[in-house]
């Protein structure tokens, strides 16, 4: 049968690849962005009680109204600012949904897409599935992957119909600072640009940094959708539920194409979330949980060959391995999830023309003796 691919350079992500890889090997994954503990069993309990008091029909397509309310006192407690929890906030089925939605709502053919690049995996497909070109702006390790907003200035023209931002930042664990944010507001002011803020990892902040979330800066907040999760926030990744905020005009477009894809989602785990989010400890702690694995971790291998700086946010390390191979990174982490048994995710896959960096990433959303068998492993390299 013949048929035109949509997307035929694209092929299966590294995540599955390292995942498949860490499993045939018995290797200990740090690759892929899962944690191995479970979810706390009073959210388990709190959705198996909506289950049991009939949330199991269709929810409103923009999402519970209770839940949106919580999250709408969510966003006045921590930043001072807020959305209308009837038409500022669409519940989603995960943050990729929302991503690909936000991209698929506004782009079309020929437009142009700044990225920051190595960026998350599913913003370029999702651009180029509608007919938009990305542009990339590379960051690189040697600067500890901070911005040059004169390269971002340049590459702004009449085709720019978006730019997406990810902070803290999957794979690097960089944030940005409030500087960056007003950079990107002064770039932005008066165009028809839209921004995407990726804040999927916006509890995982350490060493007394504070997110600059999008909705904190007023005339980027009136171009802007933030996306966020609750897999990622509350340790249930498979659960597949987060939700994206903006202002009324941009929303009502939005759920236009919202309704015709996934419409509304699952109701008794909306519920469950609702009513777990009325203890604000359950995500104000995150930060010093998630700073604790991370020193734990750098501890453990603070005697190793590789070099590092702390990651700033998410639960994502990055480790240079410059002064032990100049091995190409993807065919390194391969060959050590297989000769090692230890599984990480290569940066140079993130990037535009594989673009490598000589670092991997590893997953420190892990328990004590996890991380334990995975720091002897990479102390013995």
């Amino acid at each position: 049968m013949q048929y035109n691919s949509k997307l035929p350079h694209v092929g299966t992500t590294i995540f599955t690849v390292m995942s498949a890889l860490a499993k045939e090997h018995n290797a200990v994954n740090l690759s892929q962005g899962f944690p191995d503990f479970e979810s706390d069993k009073k959210l388990i309990n709190l959705v198996i009680k909506a289950m049991n008091s009939g949330y199991n029909h269709y929810a409103p397509m923009r999402g519970l109204l209770e839940l949106k309310d919580t999250i709408a006192k969510k966003f006045d407690t921590l930043y001072g600012t807020t959305y209308h929890p009837e038409n500022e906030i669409t519940i989603t089925a995960g943050a990729t949904q929302a991503i690909s939605t936000t991209i698929t709502t506004f782009i079309n053919r020929g437009d142009e897409v700044i990225i920051f690049q190595p960026a998350y995996d599913s913003y370029q497909p999702m651009v180029e599935l509608n007919g938009g070109k990305v542009i990339p702006v590379q960051l690189k390790a040697s600067n500890n992957f901070k911005v040059n907003w004169n390269d971002v200035d340049i590459k702004i023209n009449d085709k720019t119909k978006m730019i997406i931002i990810n902070s803290p930042h999957n794979p690097t664990g960089s944030v940005f600072s409030k500087e960056d944010m007003q950079n990107l507001e002064a770039l932005t002011q008066g165009t028809n640009i839209i921004v995407l803020s990726d804040e999927v990892y916006e509890h995982m902040i350490f060493d007394e940094l504070g997110h600059q979330s999008a909705c904190l800066f007023p005339d980027l907040k009136l171009r802007t959708f933030v996306v966020a999760s609750f897999c990622k926030t509350f340790h249930n990744t498979g659960w597949r539920i987060g939700y994206c905020c903006a202002p009324k005009y941009l929303m009502n477009e939005f759920v236009k194409v919202h309704q015709y894809s996934v419409f509304g989602i699952h109701h008794p785990t909306q519920k469950g979330i609702a009513d777990y989010m009325q203890n604000p400890e359950h995500y104000m702690g995150l930060s010093k949980f998630y700073q604790e694995r991370r020193d734990y971790f750098l501890d453990l291998i603070k005697e190793s060959r590789f070099k590092f700086t702390p990651a700033k946010g998410t639960y994502f390390q990055l480790l240079d391995y410059s002064e032990i191979t100049d091995e190409y990174d993807v065919d390194l982490a391969k060959r050590w999830t297989i000769e090692k048994q230890i599984a990480s995710i290569p940066l140079s896959v993130f990037n535009a023309d594989g673009f490598n960096d000589k670092v991997l990433r590893f997953c420190f959303a892990k328990k004590d003796d996890t991380l334990k068998r995975a720091a002897d492993i990479l102390n013995a390299i």
